[in-house]
Parts: C-alpha cells; sequence; structure tokens
C-alpha cells in the first residue's frame, strides 16, 4: 500500500480539480455550438371571432403573452403582457381594474401605461385587424401608436 504525503496529495487533487473544469468548459463550449432551437409561435396569430371579445373586458392570451382588450364602446386594442422592466410576464387584476407584474411590482393601467415602477415604458400595443371571417388577427411584430384603436 502507497502512502501520500501532504504535498503529493494535495498536487493530485488540485491536478484533477484543475481538469475537472477544463472538461466542464469544454462541454458547455459544444452546448453553445449546437443550441437548442426553441419554437416560438407566429408574431401573427387568429385570436378568435369578434363576438369571443364582449365588450368592457380583457381577455389574456397566454400564448401569444398579449392582452386583448375591449372597450364599453366596441373598440379593441392589443397589447403585450411582459413587462418592460425585465421580461416578466404580467396578468390582469379584474378586483383592481390594472395589470400586474408580479417579479418587481410594477402596475399598468388598462390603456398600458405605468402608474407605479420599476417599469420604464408603457407595455407596446400591437396592430390588430379583423379578417372577412369577423376574426381578429392580431400582429406582434407591428408595435403601434399608444392610441391605435381598432373601431368595429
Amino acid at each position: 500500500m502507497r502512502f501520500y504525503d501532504r504535498r503529493s496529495f494535495l498536487s493530485t487533487l488540485g491536478i484533477g480539480c484543475l481538469g475537472a473544469a477544463c472538461f466542464g468548459s469544454a462541454v458547455l463550449s459544444v452546448e453553445y455550438l449546437f443550441p437548442n432551437s426553441v419554437l416560438e409561435p407566429s408574431p401573427k396569430f387568429n385570436a378568435g371571432p369578434l363576438d369571443q371579445f364582449p365588450p368592457d373586458s380583457v381577455t389574456e392570451d397566454l400564448e401569444h403573452k398579449t392582452f386583448i382588450i375591449r372597450k364599453r364602446s366596441g373598440a379593441i386594442y392589443t397589447m403585450s403582457a411582459i413587462c418592460t422592466h425585465l421580461g416578466c410576464l404580467t396578468f390582469y387584476k379584474q378586483e383592481e381594474g390594472i395589470i400586474a407584474c408580479p417579479c418587481h411590482g410594477s402596475k399598468f393601467t388598462k390603456e398600458g401605461d405605468v402608474f407605479r415602477g420599476p417599469a420604464p415604458q408603457p407595455l407596446p400595443r400591437f396592430y390588430a385587424e379583423l379578417n372577412d371571417r369577423l376574426q381578429l388577427v392580431v400582429d406582434r411584430s407591428q408595435v403601434v401608436d399608444q392610441n391605435f384603436l381598432l373601431k368595429v
């Protein structure tokens, strides 16, 4: 049986740790070269028939991370459900009539305006239109002015 003195043991241990670190770095480097492809939904999507969105309602489309708001007048606007602070998914609090971010406490009006930070900007609005079958089509790739309304 062979005994190691302290210096030999620590040298062997140090070389082993260095080898493990190099191996781990190599594995991570190879994974970086071949990323997993995440399939994002199309930025343009059919949200559903117009009668699915009653007047004075807020609908959350979690799949597309979008709010669909229909005003009492019947006009519709759509906006992002992603907080402009750090990208957390927001949700609508019906009892308070606000949109809230659970991560850092930002609060938005139903129009998407920030009324409590730390979010630096309002929630962006997206272009929306009705197709020939009276279905709402939202295009998340087209950010529009905060006053944009689809009048129906």
